[in-house]
């Protein structure tokens, strides 16, 4: 019969002691043996044992290095030229981060300038442009001229000189907005608790708007005998006698496709076509000239066309016409000069194109 195995408990004390101790004594031979070929390495891979060499430090202090060749000398630390890092030039100027207006700006009109390119530039409508300078512009566009200190608002809205009796309430009723956003608007600096509009400064309504007054000259159709010139203008006649009409179609009044000022928007309801001082400006469609001169309201010499099927057309701020009140021209001929007579900051062609008295977008007809 084979006897059961004896564990670990079954064994006696003195046993497990005398186990203990040979453990302990082979473990700490070993390490000592570990030790000693790990100091023979050392010594081997140095050339064997030498004199100690001296390094010197800071003042007469020394390190002495035992177990190293007489020879053996440490080099001196150096910082290499290249460090394999991330570049960064150093730059003395602080970028301001860029924060929205809430106060309005003076900008003063140079050469070239527009309402509408004016507006664009500080990211805000033309109307806003318009309404802001009212006591300067009479809602004209074409009234600006070059040195003219324009109000440019900080955001879309009306820039408003309030009046004695005035209220928030009353002030976005008047020009429908939201009282809340004059109430909160930073540049206004009104106490949100207890607001107080000064009679004579100006507060900003964000989102308002109003009517325009529109400054445009009459539509001129055929067939008016006796057409009275102190009324309209000196470039008007009698075309009661008719004259050629227009096909219906519309080609471009000038070698640019392109603007150089003001786009079609509610307060200019034409286009500023890019025409160089004396460039051609061509018929845009076959008609009778009814008006071919000077005229008031900012136009400068002026030439209109009524092409015989309810379409004018216009043309303004000519350096020179080439046609007279009364007679017929055809779809492309030469009828003047491109200039900057009237109110013009810069030689442009204003061209509007009218439906029936009705005032028509132009980009709508052109090709």
């Amino acid at each position: 019969m084979k006897k059961p195995a004896r564990t670990a408990a079954s064994q006696s004390p003195a046993q497990m002691s005398a186990l203990d101790l040979w453990l302990t004594r082979i473990s700490w031979g070993l390490a000592a043996l570990m030790v000693a070929l790990m100091a023979w390495l050392l010594v081997h891979h140095l050339g064997g044992t030498g004199s100690a060499a001296a390094l010197s430090g800071e003042g007469d202090s020394t390190v002495a290095l035992v177990g190293l060749p007489e020879n053996l000398s440490i080099p001196a630390f150096d910082v290499p030229d290249f460090q394999p890092a991330v570049y960064r030039k150093a730059s003395l100027r602080t970028i301001i981060p860029t924060r929205e207006r809430d106060e309005v700006t003076i900008y003063t009109v140079e050469q070239g300038d527009s309402i509408f390119g004016i507006a664009k530039s500080f990211d805000i409508s033309p109307e806003t442009v318009l309404w802001a300078n009212y006591d300067v512009l009479n809602d004209d566009p074409h009234m600006i001229e070059i040195g003219l200190d324009l109000k440019i608002p900080p955001t879309n809205g009306v820039y408003y000189q309030v009046q004695e009796g005035d209220t928030i309430e009353s002030v976005a009723s008047k020009f429908k907005a939201d009282p809340d956003d004059i109430l909160t608007w930073p540049g206004n600096h009104l106490d949100i608790v207890e607001p107080v509009l000064e009679p004579g400064t100006y507060i900003m309504v964000p989102g308002g708007q109003r009517e325009f007054r529109q400054w445009v000259v009459p539509t001129i159709a055929r067939g008016r005998a006796g057409v009275n010139t102190t009324i309209i203008g000196p470039g008007s006649c009698d075309t009661s006698a008719g004259g050629a009409f227009g096909t219906g179609s519309f080609v471009w009044p000038a070698g640019n496709h392109y603007l150089s000022g003001n786009d079609y928007w509610s307060g200019h309801l034409a286009i500023d076509i890019a025409a160089g001082m004396g460039a051609p400006v061509y018929a845009t469609d076959s008609g009778l000239v009814v008006y071919a001169g000077a005229i008031g309201g900012g136009y400068g010499n002026m030439v209109m066309i009524d092409h015989g099927n309810g379409f004018q057309s216009l043309y303004a701020h000519l350096s020179q016409i080439n046609v007279r009140c009364g007679q017929s021209v055809y779809q492309g001929n030469m009828i003047g000069l491109a200039g900057s007579t009237g109110n013009s900051t810069g030689p442009h062609l204003h061209f509007e194109i009218r439906y029936f008295g009705a005032f028509v977008n132009p980009w709508q007809v052109l090709p």
